[in-house]
C-alpha cells in the first residue's frame, strides 16, 4: 500500500507539471490529468470544497458494502445495474434519477477505488449517454483521500461486517473515560473526546501513542472511531488522521446505534 501512495504521488505531481508546463506547489491541487476523457476531473482540494458548500451531489460509484464500510462523508450510493458482472461493476443510472427526481442537469461528483478503478469512468459514460450534462469524477478516490488525510464514514451495515470480519480493527471509544468504563464495544478502547487537542502528539493522542490504545507498529490498521455522537466521533477521526494514521473512518451515529447495530 504504501508503495502504491508513492507511485500515484509521483503520477499526480507529474500529471500536473505536464498539463501546466511547471511543478506545481500543493498535492491537494492535483488530479490524475488522464487524456481522451470525455468528464472533467476533481482535484481533492476541490472535491472538498463541494462537500463543504454541497453545490454538487457526490456518488460513491462502488457496491453497496464498500460504500457501507468506507465511504468520503457526504457521498451517497445507489443500487448497481442489473445483470452486469462484477468485472464490469456499474452503479444504476435509473436509481441516480430516482435520486435526483429526474433533473439531468444536476451537478454530479463521482468517485470509486482511485487511479486504477474503472467504476467512476463506466458510471460516467453511462450518465452522459443518459442525457446528463454536468458530471466530473474525483478519480483519485478513496486511496488519495485517506492518503492526503480525509477520513471515511462507516454505516451500520459496514461496522457489522468488519466487526465480524477483520480481527485487526482497533475501535476507539470516544466518549469520556467513566462513561467508557460503565460499558462499551467488545474490545473497544478509550480515547475520550475531551483530551483531544489541537495540534500533533499532544493530549490523550500522544498518551494513546505511548501507551499501545493506538497501532503504532503498523499505521495501515484500520481505526474505527464511535462517539456519543457522529460529531465527535468525526472529530477524533480527524484528529487521528492527522496522526498518519490513513485508514480512519468514524460511525456516523450515536453510541447506541453502533451498539445495535452489533447486537445478534
Amino acid at each position: 500500500m504504501k508503495h502504491r501512495i508513492v507511485l500515484w504521488t509521483v503520477v499526480l505531481l507529474g500529471s500536473v507539471a505536464a498539463a501546466h508546463g511547471q511543478t506545481p506547489g500543493n498535492i491537494f491541487q492535483a488530479t490524475l490529468g488522464e487524456s481522451g476523457q470525455r468528464t472533467a476531473e476533481l482535484s481533492t482540494e476541490q472535491l472538498r470544497g463541494i462537500l463543504a458548500d454541497k453545490s454538487a451531489v457526490v456518488l460513491d460509484a462502488r457496491p453497496f458494502r464498500e460504500f457501507a464500510i468506507s465511504h468520503i462523508p457526504g457521498a451517497l450510493n445507489v443500487a448497481a445495474k442489473p445483470g452486469v458482472p462484477m468485472s464490469a461493476y456499474v452503479s444504476d443510472v435509473a436509481e441516480i434519477g430516482r435520486l435526483l427526481h429526474g433533473k439531468k442537469e444536476t451537478s454530479l461528483v463521482l468517485y470509486c477505488n482511485g487511479p486504477y478503478c474503472g467504476k467512476s469512468k463506466r458510471l460516467a459514460e453511462e450518465l452522459l449517454a443518459g442525457g446528463y450534462t454536468n458530471v466530473r469524477r474525483y478519480q483519485l478516490g478513496i486511496p488519495v483521500w485517506r492518503a492526503l488525510g480525509g477520513v471515511t464514514e462507516i454505516e451500520s451495515d459496514g461496522l457489522r461486517y468488519v466487526v465480524a470480519n477483520d480481527r485487526t480493527t482497533v475501535i476507539i471509544d470516544a466518549r469520556e473515560a467513566d462513561v467508557f468504563r460503565s460499558g462499551t464495544l467488545p474490545n473497544a478502547r478509550s480515547i475520550p473526546r475531551s483530551g483531544v487537542l489541537e495540534g500533533k502528539d499532544v493530549g490523550e493522542v500522544k498518551r494513546a501513542k505511548d501507551d499501545g490504545r493506538l497501532p503504532m507498529e503498523d499505521h495501515n490498521t484500520r481505526l474505527i472511531v464511535i462517539g456519543r455522537d457522529a460529531a465527535d466521533a468525526q472529530y477524533v477521526a480527524e484528529a487521528l488522521s492527522r496522526e498518519a494514521f490513513h485508514n480512519v473512518a468514524y460511525f456516523g451515529g450515536s453510541f447506541q446505534e453502533a451498539q445495535a447495530a452489533l447486537r445478534p
